[in-house]
């Protein structure tokens, strides 16, 4: 496997520890999904629906994201750690355009 193929992104854990991670782009998983297998604590308890909010961060980076969709903005209007750059990770795909992503992790609800 060459790194051409690969997507690099970082993850601010919330003891305030960096963790990159790189996945192959062609796995068709989620940012959420890759957070999960790489041992960061996260949990899903709607299986990435983004329903449940559990998979909450904050985007760092200037990157030019996927839109939030209607259900996305109806589930992070209802958490109480809301920012300007608040994203449910399990709608973010790995691909492309998160190479070089950096994200927080949100305090847990």
């Amino acid at each position: 496997m060459t790194t051409d193929n690969l997507i690099s992104f970082q993850v601010l854990d919330r003891e305030g520890l960096w963790h990159t991670i790189e996945v192959p782009d062609d796995l068709g998983l989620n940012v959420m999904e890759v957070c999960k297998a790489s041992d960061l604590s996260m949990e899903s308890i709607c299986g990435g629906m983004g329903l449940c909010g559990h998979c909450h961060v904050y985007v760092l980076s200037d990157h030019v994201l996927s839109p939030i969709s209607d259900q996305e903005e109806e589930t992070l209007d209802k958490l109480s750690f809301l920012k300007n750059n608040s994203r449910l990770c399990c709608q973010l795909q790995v691909d492309s355009r998160i190479n070089g992503l950096k994200i927080h992790l949100a305090p847990v609800e």
